[in-house]
């Protein structure tokens, strides 16, 4: 069953998709060359969670600086009242998975993200560059004509936090795993098996 979510995520993948595409051919030639050439170790797992950052740089990128024509409409710029907005939408409708769902999702990756490439421990910091990171695509996005929300940093806020905090978990369980399950053969399963659960998902919302 396709739901609200799924025909946003959707139509994010009909905007972003050639971008992605040129850039995924583009980035692994350079890497697989520089591999080479190096004689560096591949690890197949590490290789693609470095792509899938890649891509989701690109598609954040892609998805807050988009032409909204709706927002020509409005002289609206600035909402400084928090909730003013999400309050707006009625739970369970499409505007809310799309404004509402959309954008806490779309800064759980980040949070993720944030915590595997600084080895950020401390909830407060993590909060801080997640932070910085809403602020300054708000900011970006008024000055293309866009709107500056409030409500839009609370969102990514809580997302990019959960995001934290589901690698927090990780890394807590990871420590008390047996060696074997750190072993890269199995990691690279696993990476694997995402790939193909991943691509599964973006064929039936697709199809």
């Amino acid at each position: 069953m396709i739901t609200p979510l799924d025909n946003t995520i959707k139509g994010v993948m009909e905007v972003t998709w050639p971008m992605v595409l040129i850039s995924i051919l583009i980035v692994s030639s350079l890497r697989i060359a520089y591999i080479v050439k190096n004689k560096q170790r591949f690890v197949f797992y590490q290789e693609v969670f470095q792509l899938i950052f890649l891509i989701y740089i690109l598609c954040l990128f892609q998805i807050v600086t988009f032409e909204d024509p709706s927002l020509s409409m409005t002289d609206e710029h600035f909402n400084l009242i928090p909730f003013q907005e999400i309050g707006r939408y009625q739970i369970g409708s499409r505007l809310f998975f799309k404004n509402v769902i959309g954008n806490l999702v779309l800064f759980v990756p980040y949070g993720f993200f944030v915590g595997y490439y600084t080895k950020i421990n401390q909830a407060a910091s993590a909060f801080l560059v997640i932070l910085f990171a809403s602020v300054s695509i708000e900011t970006t996005q008024l000055i293309i004509g866009r709107i500056f929300d409030i409500d839009d940093i609370i969102l990514n806020l809580i997302g990019g936090m959960i995001g934290f905090g589901f690698f927090w978990l990780l890394q807590k369980i990871q420590k008390k795993l047996p060696k074997f399950f750190q072993k890269n053969w199995l990691l690279n399963l696993l990476a694997i098996i995402f790939i193909g659960l991943l691509l599964g998902y973006i064929w039936m919302v697709i199809i």
